[in-house]
């Protein structure tokens, strides 16, 4: 697939994805969408060698500035719902892959951006980044998953008061309140990024996916977090990667990891 609102460059088996609208502040619109959902649900799994991938934003003034508000205007209870649950479905895809995705926010993440920020499994956030739902200011609410991870990451208290309210929080306060894991100058959250994808990518890539996929499955009401530990705990000891990791322990050596 050519991607036309996706720029995708790779250095050495991380992978940049740049929203690229910044005519629009990078808003996520239907197309948009469709090649998120192409990207991470057949493109990405195939790639030999990817090791994480950084999300960021055209532009520099936003990340994602929200969904493409012009596109809501003709949907009913019905084509809405549908539309809440393809986002639904494809920050899930991202949520869910299996190796490191982190989000270098750097500028506005509003609505739909700021679920896109949450739905990757770490955020590095620009000190001039700002975050936000305000979708009650158009009478609707969250839908691509907004109203639940909000208050995964920052609790019910405040993810209540923020989805209410419509108020913006910016960088310094998204780190206090566990929304974003780094605070660093702007310009430098790729750069951050790159950092915890060199930190992350030296461990044994079966085990990340295996951290992903468990930690996950304690938010899932369909499982139960506990178990899914206790077996996959019992899939990564019957791994090639376990022997060397242990093996390399042992002998005081960095462990030569091959995802198997």
């Amino acid at each position: 697939m050519t991607y036309e609102n996706l720029l995708l460059t790779e250095e050495e088996g991380i992978l940049i994805l740049t929203i690229n609208r910044p005519q629009a502040l990078n808003a996520l619109n239907t197309q948009t969408m469709l090649e998120l959902q192409q990207f991470f649900g057949e493109d990405a799994p195939t790639r030999a060698g990817l090791k994480g991938i950084i999300i960021t934003g055209a532009g520099g003034k936003a990340f994602v500035a929200g969904a493409d508000i012009k596109e809501f205007l003709a949907l009913n209870a019905s084509t809405g719902a549908a539309m809440a649950q393809r986002g639904q479905d494809i920050f899930f895809l991202i949520e869910r892959f299996p190796k490191p995705v982190i989000a270098a926010v750097n500028g506005f993440a509003l609505g739909g951006g700021c679920e896109l920020a949450m739905a990757c499994h770490l955020r590095v956030a620009g000190e001039r980044a700002r975050f936000g739902q305000p979708e009650v200011n158009l009478g609707i609410i969250p839908g691509y998953g907004g109203t639940q991870r909000l208050v995964q990451y920052i609790g019910k208290t405040k993810a209540m008061e923020l989805l209410m309210t419509a108020d913006i929080i910016g960088a310094e306060e998204a780190h206090r309140l566990g929304l974003v894991n780094y605070v660093v100058p702007a310009g430098e959250e790729v750069n951050k990024a790159k950092e915890l994808l060199a930190k992350i990518t030296t461990k044994g890539p079966v085990a990340i996916a295996k951290i992903i996929e468990s930690v996950n499955a304690y938010f899932d009401e369909k499982q139960d977090g506990f178990a899914r530990e206790v077996t996959e705990f019992g899939n990564t000891t019957d791994t090639t990667d376990f022997r060397e990791g242990a093996a390399a322990f042992i002998e005081k050596r960095p462990p030569a990891f091959t995802g198997k």
